[in-house]
C-alpha cells in the first residue's frame, strides 16, 4: 500500500528531439517546482522524468544520420547539449530517469504485453486505416481534420500491416464514468474534449504492435512484430518503480502516481489508453492526469519542425536559470496556452524580479547595513500599528500559497507571494527609515522596521525557493537566516528571524535590463544561430574554361509557366511538365528531379528553361528543352533546387 507520507510526480517521457527548445523545458519545470514544494512540506518525494526511445520517427532519422538508432538517442540523450545536459542547466531535481532502451524497461514491457495477450485484452489482427509518423498515432478517416492528423496537422498516410490490438472498447464504460463522475482528468475542459472527442463517437479498439520497421521493443512471442510506442512509453510510469522488474523496488511505496503533468496534445493517451491498461492490469489508476497548455511562439506550437524554436540555453545563458524558471511559471497560467516572446520574458524579469524583489532586497539589506554597526539589529525594538497590516498578510500568506500550489495554479501562488513584496516596498515608503534613522530616540523603531521587511524577504524567500532555488538559496544568505528560518514550518508564522539579525550584503541577484538594446542582441544572436544551423554546403567548382560572349548568346533563355506536372510511369526520376512558354503552344520538357519535388508541388510556378535544345526522346517521350537548376551537396548527398523565378514575369520573357 502506497506511504501517506510519499508524493509521485512524473513528466511524460520525451520524445529525444535533436533540438531542444524552451517548450521542452516548460513541463519538466513546473513539475521540478511541484516535487521541490512538497520535499519543503516534508513529503518523500520521488519525481520521474526521461525519454521515449523507440518508433518509426527514431529509425528513419538514425537513418538519415548514418547511424544505429542507439547511436542516434544516446547521442541526443547523453551528449553535448542533450535531454539531460538540458535538465542539468535548468536545475532539474529529478529522483530517477528512465530511458525506454533501458534493459529492465523493455523486459518489463514484454511481461505486460504478454499478460494481457494471455488474458485475451490483446489479440492479433490486422490493421487498416490512416497514421501520423511524426506524431505516432493511428487515426480514423472521421477523426482526421481536412484530412490531416488532428494532433499536429500534418499529413498523415495510409497504413496496412499485420498487428495486435488491445481492447480499448471494452474498457469504454469504465473510462467514461472515471473522467465525467470523478477528477482524474483535469482541467476540466479537457474532459469534454475527451468525452466529446474520442468516447462518444466509439472507442475503437487500439493498435499496439507494429511489423513494417524493427526499432522498438520485440513481441518476444511473435518474431517480426514490435510493442507499439504508447504501450512501450506509457508503461515506464511503473516500470521505473520496479514493476514487473528488479531494477528497483519502489511500485508499493509510491504507486499510484499523485499526479501526471502532461501536454495537451497527449491527454488523450494519459487519460483513456493510460487507465483502460492499467484496468486491464487490475493496477490501481494514478489519482490524477492534470493537461497542461502548449508555449506558443507568433501564434503556433514551439517546434523544430515550423523553425520557430527559441533556446533555452542562450535565455539562460543571458538572463539566470532562475529568471528562466520563474518567467515560465509567473507568466503563463499552467493549464491554458501562452504566448512567448522575448519582450515579455525581460519585462517580467525587470518588473517582478529586478524592480519589486530585487529591490526590495537590495534597500533593506543596504539600510541595516547603514543604519546598524556590522549590519546587526539590536534587540530592543519597538513597533506600531503601522505594522499590523503587513505582519498580517505575511503571516497568512503560506495558506493562500498552498491553496494555489495544491490546485497547480503557479501563478497564482506566486501572484500571492508578490503581493507581499508590493505591499513591503510600500511599507518603506509609509515608514520613511531614512527619517528614522536622523534620530537616536527611534533607534528601536528604526530596527523593528528593518525586522518586518526581513521578515517579509524570509517568508517570501521560502515560498519561492521551489521556483528560484539557487537565488532564494543567496536571499537567505544576505538577509541573515538560518537553515531553522526557512522550513515549510517556519513559513507559516511571524518571527522565525532572530531579534539581533546580522545581514550581509551580496550581489545584486536580479540586474535590470536594457530592452531595447537586450532585443536587438537576441534578434542578432538567433540570426547567428540560424546561420549556423545551415548544413555545411559543397558547390561545383568554378570553370576555368571562358565562353565568348556570342556563344553564351545562341542559348535562348525563356520564363515558363507550369500548367500541368506528372510522374513519368516506370521511372523513379523523371516528371513531366506541360509548359506555357508564351508562344500559345504548349511545350512539353522531361526533368529528372523527382526523387526532390513532388508533381503537385509545381504546377503553377514560374521557371526558367532553355528552349531552343535539340528535342531528345527520354522513356519514349520528347523533351523540348530543359529546366535550369541549382546543384549543390548537402550532407554528402546531392541535392537539386529549380531556379524559380517572380510569378509576375509573363511567360515568354527573355533571360538575359
Amino acid at each position: 500500500m502506497k506511504d501517506k507520507n510519499t508524493f509521485y510526480i512524473t513528466t511524460p517521457i520525451y520524445y529525444p528531439s535533436d533540438k531542444l527548445h524552451i517548450g521542452h523545458t516548460y513541463c519538466t519545470v513546473a513539475t521540478d517546482a511541484m516535487a521541490r514544494y512538497k520535499r519543503l512540506q516534508g513529503y518523500d518525494v520521488m519525481f520521474l522524468t526521461g525519454t521515449d526511445e523507440h518508433g518509426q520517427k527514431i529509425e528513419d532519422k538514425a537513418k538519415e544520420a548514418g547511424v544505429s538508432p542507439k547511436e542516434f538517442v544516446d547521442n541526443i540523450v547523453e551528449g553535448p547539449r542533450g535531454v539531460l545536459d538540458l535538465w542539468k542547466l535548468m536545475n532539474i531535481s529529478n529522483d530517477r530517469f528512465i530511458r525506454t532502451t533501458d534493459g529492465y524497461h523493455e523486459q518489463a514491457v514484454q511481461k505486460i504485453f504478454k499478460k494481457l495477450y494471455e488474458q485475451g485484452d490483446i489479440y492479433k489482427g490486422k490493421y487498416e486505416g490512416k497514421y501520423c509518423k511524426p506524431c505516432e498515432s493511428f487515426w480514423t478517416e472521421t477523426q482526421l481534420v481536412d484530412g490531416k492528423c488532428p494532433d499536429c496537422g500534418r499529413e498523415v498516410v495510409d497504413a496496412q500491416e499485420e498487428a495486435y490490438f488491445f481492447r480499448l472498447s471494452k474498457y469504454a464504460d469504465r473510462i467514461l464514468d472515471l473522467l465525467e463522475n470523478t477528477d482524474f482528468l483535469e482541467p476540466r475542459s479537457r474532459v469534454n474534449e475527451m468525452v466529446n472527442n474520442f468516447i462518444k463517437p466509439g472507442l475503437e479498439d487500439l493498435c499496439v504492435s507494429r511489423t513494417s520497421f524493427s526499432w522498438g521493443v520485440p513481441v518476444d512471442f511473435d518474431p517480426g512484430h514490435v510493442v507499439y510506442v504508447w504501450i512501450d512509453a506509457l508503461s515506464n510510469y511503473i516500470t521505473a518503480l520496479g514493476f514487473d522488474n528488479d531494477a528497483h523496488q519502489d511500485y508499493e511505496k509510491y504507486w499510484p502516481a499523485d499526479v501526471h503533468f502532461v501536454g495537451k496534445e497527449i491527454v488523450r493517451f494519459h487519460s483513456i489508453i493510460w487507465p483502460a491498461i492499467l484496468m486491464a492490469l487490475g493496477e490501481p489508476l494514478p489519482k490524477k492526469v492534470y493537461g497542461h497548455g502548449w508555449l506558443l511562439l507568433d501564434g503556433g506550437k514551439m517546434s523544430k519542425s515550423k523553425g520557430n524554436v527559441v533556446d533555452p540555453y542562450l535565455l539562460a545563458e543571458r538572463y539566470g536559470v532562475d529568471a528562466l524558471r520563474f518567467f515560465l511559471l509567473r507568466t503563463f497560467p499552467f493549464g491554458t496556452d501562452g504566448n512567448f516572446s522575448n519582450e515579455s520574458l525581460i519585462n517580467t524579469i525587470n518588473v517582478d524580479l529586478a524592480n519589486d524583489l530585487g529591490n526590495l532586497l537590495s534597500r533593506t539589506v543596504s539600510m541595516v547595513g547603514k543604519y546598524f554597526e556590522n549590519g546587526q539589529l539590536p534587540e530592543e525594538q519597538t513597533g506600531d500599528a503601522l505594522d499590523d497590516e503587513i505582519v498580517s498578510m505575511a503571516s497568512t500568506l503560506r495558506d493562500r500559497y498552498e491553496q494555489a500550489m495544491e490546485r497547480y495554479a503557479f501563478q497564482d501562488a506566486l501572484a500571492e507571494v508578490f503581493k507581499l513584496i508590493a505591499r513591503a516596498n510600500k511599507y518603506i515608503d509609509e515608514t520613511a527609515p531614512w527619517v528614522l534613522a536622523k534620530d537616536e530616540a527611534n533607534r528601536p523603531r528604526l530596527a523593528r522596521v528593518m525586522y518586518n521587511l526581513l521578515e517579509c524577504l524570509r517568508i517570501s524567500g521560502v515560498l519561492l525557493s521551489p521556483f528560484m532555488p539557487d537565488s532564494c538559496t543567496k536571499l537567505f544568505g544576505q538577509i541573515g537566516a538560518c537553515a531553522e528560518c526557512t522550513t515549510w514550518e517556519s513559513a507559516g508564522k511571524w518571527g522565525s528571524l532572530p531579534a539581533n539579525v546580522r545581514v550581509e550584503r551580496g550581489e545584486n541577484l536580479f540586474p535590470r535590463i536594457d530592452i531595447q538594446k537586450e532585443l536587438a542582441e537576441l534578434e542578432k544572436a538567433a540570426e547567428e544561430a540560424k546561420r549556423a544551423a545551415l548544413p555545411p554546403l559543397e558547390t561545383e567548382p568554378l570553370l576555368e574554361e571562358t565562353v565568348d560572349f556570342d556563344s553564351f548568346c545562341k542559348n535562348d533563355l525563356r520564363v515558363v509557366k507550369v500548367k500541368d506536372c506528372q510522374a513519368v510511369k516506370k521511372s523513379n526520376k523523371l516528371l513531366k511538365f506541360t509548359l506555357d512558354d508564351g508562344t500559345g503552344t504548349d511545350r512539353q520538357i522531361l526533368s529528372g528531379i523527382a526523387m526532390w519535388y513532388k508533381p503537385e508541388e509545381l504546377i503553377g510556378k514560374t521557371l526558367a528553361a532553355i528552349v531552343n535544345l535539340p528535342p531528345r526522346k527520354m522513356m519514349g517521350q520528347e523533351s523540348q528543352g530543359m529546366l535550369l537548376s541549382a546543384v549543390h551537396t548537402e550532407r554528402g548527398e546531392e541535392r537539386l533546387n529549380l531556379i524559380m523565378l517572380d510569378d509576375k514575369i509573363p511567360a515568354g520573357a527573355k533571360l538575359c
